[in-house]
């Protein structure tokens, strides 16, 4: 089945609205009404429904056929396993045959107010029945712009990447190589990701977003440290565990650095502390 277009997707998605009058307002959200990231096939349609009633739409999923064979469905606030965390609203994440992916969700009209109050300011008006928004409403990603920080956070970052990459270290000491993956992969490397975004923003200025999950960061990093980044993430073993970990520091030492020096922060001294320990750790193992 050939993918449908975003027009005739967008077409069929106001249009189904417009003909039900439990819809009274329409919203497109997420990276789709972003300018600053290039359109492709695999980009979302996240859609709101503002709807005077949510029990008929609740009552089975017949409705959604109109828009195409989903070959997968999730319901996250229908889900026991997850709990929900939209509450009042209802969400159907669909996949369709043809490759599209909707993601839709149902929001009282009384929570209208709530929404635009909550949102992260990537919001686009598709539909409004009623003209119920009277202010200009313009997407703009500046709520993800990597934001300068304080002395204070800065050190909070650096004091967070060396205090849990000696739980890695324990880890790794204690053949517990899923436990240390963890610290490294959830905890550490954001704090590394984080610094390096700010020395990007110092750099160039805080008026940017390296994304969701830092996925655009490499479009500003040398092309080195780029490739000691991706090589940090070899973890298929406890060898390949230690050097990604020192790769890690090594990255995680140069940017903070040149961070510290840029806004002129002080560099914490703890930095030489841990990497004596981390070393001394790693030859006992070996």
């Amino acid at each position: 089945m050939a993918l449908r277009t975003e027009q005739e997707m967008m077409n069929m998605l106001i249009d189904f609205a417009r003909k039900d009058d439990r819809i009274r307002l329409v919203t497109l959200e997420g990276s789709r009404t972003n300018k600053n990231i290039p359109a492709d096939p695999f980009q979302d349609y996240d859609v709101s429904y503002f709807v005077t009633e949510m029990a008929s739409f609740k009552e089975n999923d017949q409705w959604l056929d109109v828009f195409g064979n989903r070959i997968m469905m999730q319901k996250p606030e229908d889900m026991e396993l997850f709990p929900s965390e939209l509450g009042n609203w209802f969400s159907y994440l669909m996949l369709f045959e043809d490759g599209n992916k909707v993601d839709l969700t149902l929001i009282p009209i009384d929570e209208t107010e709530q929404y635009f109050a909550e949102s992260d300011g990537l919001v686009e008006i598709l539909l409004d029945k009623d003209e119920l928004i009277k202010h200009e409403v313009l997407p703009s990603d500046r709520q993800y712009w990597t934001r300068k920080p304080s002395a204070r956070e800065f050190d909070d970052c650096c004091n967070e990447f060396w205090m849990v990459s000696t739980y890695v270290v324990k880890g790794l000491a204690r053949k517990e190589i899923l436990f240390a993956i963890d610290h490294l992969n959830e905890i550490a490397r954001p704090n590394l990701l984080r610094m390096m975004a700010w020395q990007i923003g110092c750099e160039k200025g805080f008026t940017f977003s390296v994304g969701k999950n830092y996925k655009f960061i490499d479009r500003y990093l040398p092309k080195e440290d780029w490739e000691a980044l991706l090589s940090s993430y070899n973890e298929n073993g406890y060898p390949q565990m230690w050097e990604s970990l020192f790769i890690c520091y090594e990255l995680f030492r140069k940017y903070s650095k040149a961070v510290a020096e840029n806004l002129e922060y002080p560099y914490p001294d703890y930095d030489e502390a841990i990497t004596k320990y981390a070393e001394h750790i790693y030859h006992s193992w070996k």
